[in-house]
């Protein structure tokens, strides 16, 4: 039986016949063909199957130089390649030697510089408290100029309010509880605020009490000024005649503070009468001094005057000469 067919490939029209005589029978069975839906003329089949071999021969070539093991030549020149091919150059690095030299430098710039930062940090603190002294002095030479040059009193009266000092107001009740108003102290119009804490006063010390329930003031005000009242403008020497001074005192007869514990605090008059000294000598071993002139001062304490109830706080006399008129 013959069946009239079209191409699909060049759509030429051709006669087929029964699948078990067909002509196409004569040519190799194409790869992935259905022979319901693709059959071809004999041109187009001829041309299909002679590329189906081309690319059969192009595989097996493939296949065959996978599987064949290099020649001698072949490896010798793969074996001179990798000779000839420069090794990869390793990262320098430190030997045990080099490391511990650079360890011992470090350590000795470190030794070096440390004194030297701590000294500029110090150095920053006498500065600071000089700045504090400076404005208490301006402030009182502008009192004294407003009042005739008389000096102004240690305490006022005390009143249900409390005892105005100084450098202001304390209330009245149990130390560490009292209130405090700096305002009040007669420096305070001049000063125009309130002044700093010296940097160096140790208020974070366990061994530290305070009067009030805040921080008060650190510097002392020299006793032989207001007990009786000097007329500044009457002194021969002002620039010998110490205004304030960094102070403390040592405690040991208020709570919490005892003989068994003594603590320090801050303390509001220097002299150099009977009793416990209350100079502090808290900037690498010397007080900072401000004088009636306004110049500013740096103190040694007196020799074999240290306070040994607490020796790490550097409490101590100052020398006389500068707190006694004329002295």
């Amino acid at each position: 039986m013959t069946t009239h067919k079209i191409c699909p490939r060049c759509g030429a029209r051709f006669s087929c016949r029964a699948a078990n005589d067909c002509w196409c029978g004569e040519l190799p069975p194409l790869a992935g063909v259905q022979a319901e839906s693709d059959c071809l003329c004999p041109e187009c089949l001829g041309r299909a199957v002679a590329e189906e071999r081309v690319v059969a021969r192009g595989e097996e070539k493939k296949w065959a130089a996978r599987q064949r093991r290099p020649t001698v030549a072949e490896r010798n020149a793969l074996a001179r390649g990798e000779r000839e091919r420069p090794a990869a150059k390793s990262a320098p690095g430190f030997t045990l030697i080099e490391l511990l030299v650079a360890v011992a430098v470090i350590g000795i710039l470190a030794s070096l510089l440390l004194p030297v930062l701590n000294g500029g940090k110090l150095r920053a603190r006498a500065t600071r408290c000089g700045s504090n002294l400076r404005q208490f002095v301006v402030a009182a030479q502008m009192y004294w100029d407003d009042n005739n040059g008389n000096a102004f009193p240690y305490a006022g009266a005390t009143t249900g309010h409390g005892t105005c000092y100084w450098f202001g107001l304390l209330g009245q009740g149990a130390e560490e509880t009292r209130s405090f108003d700096p305002t009040a102290g007669p420096l305070y119009p001049w000063l125009g605020a309130g002044v700093d804490f010296c940097p160096a006063f140790d208020y974070a010390s366990p061994q530290f009490k305070l009067k009030a329930a805040v921080p008060t003031c650190d510097y002392g005000y020299n006793s032989f000024i207001y007990g009786p009242p000097l007329n500044l403008r009457k002194l021969a020497a002002p620039s010998r005649l110490a205004f304030l001074a960094d102070s403390a005192q040592v405690n040991t007869f208020e709570a919490p503070a005892s003989p068994r514990n003594p603590m320090f605090e801050e303390w509001y008059y220097i002299d150099n009468e009977a009793g416990q000294p209350n100079g502090q000598f808290r900037h690498e071993g010397r007080a900072r001094v401000v004088f009636v002139d306004g110049h500013l001062g740096s103190e040694q304490m007196v020799p074999g005057s240290l306070d040994a109830r607490l020796p790490a706080q550097r409490i101590g006399w100052l020398r006389p000469e500068i707190l006694k008129p004329g002295g």
